[in-house]
């Protein structure tokens, strides 16, 4: 069931686009960030353990 957006179907399908790629984007970044920062984490507390 599409709704009919008429002429404004362009400026409105591409705003959903836009809104999801910008979404996706930011979720992928926090999840590569996190990844990162327990790697990170993973390591110093090695390095530490060595230490003691």
């Amino acid at each position: 069931m599409m709704v009919d957006l008429g002429k404004y179907a362009v400026p409105v399908l591409s705003a959903y686009a836009v809104s999801i790629a910008i979404l996706t984007l930011l979720v992928w970044q926090s999840l590569a960030r996190a990844a990162k920062v327990k790697r990170e984490l993973a390591e110093y507390e090695k390095t530490r353990k060595s230490d003691d």
